[in-house]
């Protein structure tokens, strides 16, 4: 008998299994109430094979139906909250974005870094809440420049090949050497900015927060309308709002 062919055929089994079941989460997460033929289409699965997934998701209560309409159900609130709470550190910067926010009167973020991308944990804002765990470019982001960073030159090399350097505006870099200077300006500075290269019309400014060890924690960022984000704005004041910030939450992983 082959037991480590059966048993790779029960793994494959079980992958796509998983497969399907975060493909029919994915389809769901950005609606308001799909229906199943709705799935079946977006899918490209068998209508029988999406009511098994829905009704197992639905058991579990990671899905709701109503009236026909499925949604994605609260109980992935209390996966995100420990996402957001796993590191002591991300609690500490969700007052800093808000005493930030409050402070600029404008929108405020704390980002991490997570399969080279950025992920937006805390935000003070317009619609705040709709922007929690949406994950973003690196090279487009002042938060994700930051990132890159911290990063030794491999690292970026390895970033550029394997995740490219899209243009998500005409303002984004998108040359690798280009790349590599901002990213010296940034460490000799200590704060990255963000002109129009993720959205046009927006500037951002950016600091890397660290732990008392000197870890890494992730970005502190404030960005707004080109408007007001003028460049002394931009390069005086932000920086150094935003550094006293970074400095706070350090502050309160070492002492509490």
């Amino acid at each position: 008998m082959d037991t480590d062919r059966d048993e790779t055929a029960t793994d494959e089994v079980g992958v796509s299994t998983t497969r399907k079941t975060f493909a029919l989460l994915e389809a769901l997460k950005d609606e308001e109430g799909v229906t199943i033929a709705d799935l079946t289409e977006r899918t490209d699965l068998p209508k029988s094979t999406v009511y098994r997934h829905l009704q197992t998701l639905t058991d579990l209560g990671y899905v709701i139906e109503r009236d026909g309409n499925y949604y994605v159900g609260f109980r992935f609130v209390e996966l995100g909250e420990q996402a957001r709470s796993r590191r002591v550190g991300y609690t500490a910067a969700k007052r800093a974005v808000f005493e930030l926010g409050q402070e600029t009167d404008e929108r405020a973020v704390f980002i991490v870094e997570e399969d080279d991308e950025a992920v937006y944990v805390h935000r003070y804002g317009s619609l705040t809440n709709t922007m929690i765990g949406h994950r973003r470019p690196l090279h487009s982001m002042a938060a994700g420049k930051v990132v890159l960073a911290e990063r030794d030159d491999d690292g970026v090399s390895r970033y550029i090949e394997e995740v490219g350097l899209e243009a998500i505006t005409p303002n984004t870099i998108t040359d690798p050497d280009a790349l590599f200077a901002e990213l010296e300006r940034v460490r000799d500075r200590g704060y990255a900015v963000n002109n129009q290269e993720h959205m046009e019309g927006l500037r951002g400014v950016s600091v890397p927060v660290y732990t008392p060890d000197e870890d890494f924690l992730g970005s502190l960022s404030v960005f707004g309308p080109t408007s007001r984000f003028t460049d002394d704005y931009v390069h005086d004041e932000l920086p150094t709002r935003l550094r006293d910030k970074a400095g706070e939450i350090r502050v309160t992983l070492a002492y509490g």
